[in-house]
């Protein structure tokens, strides 16, 4: 399900990739990543292993700004993809809620 969808334009795509690089090479965010946490799955990694992850994506009208960026494994990022907040959620629900092999 699609809770919205915002015409974002390539110019303005760009722009976001811009200030998300320049975001990456400030210390708040090497100090994020020092952690080692994913945002995500709560796991610990080597800083270099984790990768910028926009909660709301770009392409749906995110920003790269420090309350929209957080440090995510790449197998979280992969996963998330473009999917807002609430839809990451839902998609967690839906593989907590599906039976295991063996079960049911």
């Amino acid at each position: 399900m699609n809770y919205f969808i915002v015409e974002v334009s390539e110019q303005e795509v760009k722009r976001e990739k811009e200030k998300a690089r320049e975001l990456r090479r400030s210390q708040w965010w090497k100090n994020r990543i020092a952690r080692g946490i994913c945002h995500y799955c709560g796991e610990i990694f080597p800083p270099e292993e984790l990768t910028m992850d926009h909660l709301v994506p770009v392409v749906r009208g995110g920003k790269s700004t420090r309350g929209n960026v957080v440090p995510a494994c790449k197998e979280c990022n992969n996963r998330k993809k473009y999917l807002l907040p609430v839809e990451w959620e839902e998609y967690l629900d839906s593989l907590e809620s599906e039976p295991s092999d063996g079960e049911g």
